[in-house]
């Protein structure tokens, strides 16, 4: 059962209402995800942070969207998995990459399937990676910097994915219409 406040612009006060304003000025709209965050402001600012430094990594923002699939697939997240494949299809990410991850196929390009090997390596063995799957993941052309950046990401969905399985949101039509 949820049995958590979901917010909006309209129904939030203070810090919560400040945040979801600026999160609607950003996206058009409030992603669901952020509706219940705003239990907890500092919440969405802690995603918010950690999502603009992906900015700063070396990964192109396609690389970034099939890594936020993979935790979200991994974590099993429907809301942020749906939400990843519409944001990935906007980022030009490899099609056969995003639905080989949600339906368990073979990933065919190298480098993306590096990317979601070195990030199942890591949930997997809650990372105590191992030199094999390092090292295959430096073969792709991937550096030790960019196992930090998947860390990154593997921290920014842990925080999304976990808050959503709390609160089961529901898809907003706006990320169902970008898919």
């Amino acid at each position: 059962m949820n049995n958590f406040t979901f917010y909006t612009t309209d129904n939030a006060t203070g810090d919560a209402k400040d945040i979801l304003d600026k999160v609607q000025n950003k996206y058009g709209f409030v992603p669901n995800l952020f509706g219940y965050m705003a239990e907890a402001p500092y919440t969405i600012d802690a995603y918010a942070y950690m999502t603009n430094l992906l900015g700063k990594t070396d990964l192109t923002p396609a690389q970034q969207q099939i890594a936020l699939l993979a935790v979200s697939h991994y974590h099993d997240c429907k809301f942020c998995a749906l939400a990843h494949r519409a944001f990935g299809k906007a980022s030009n990410s490899n099609a056969q990459t995003m639905l080989a991850i949600v339906s368990g196929k073979k990933i065919e390009d190298e480098k993306d399937r590096a990317i979601v090997d070195m990030i199942n390596a890591t949930l997997e063995n809650r990372g105590w990676v191992d030199d094999e799957h390092l090292n295959a993941f430096y073969a792709a052309g991937f550096t030790k910097r960019n196992v930090y950046d998947l860390i990154l990401i593997i921290s920014i969905k842990t925080l999304s994915n976990y808050s959503n399985h709390l609160t089961k949101p529901e898809p907003n039509s706006e990320i169902i219409s970008m898919l």
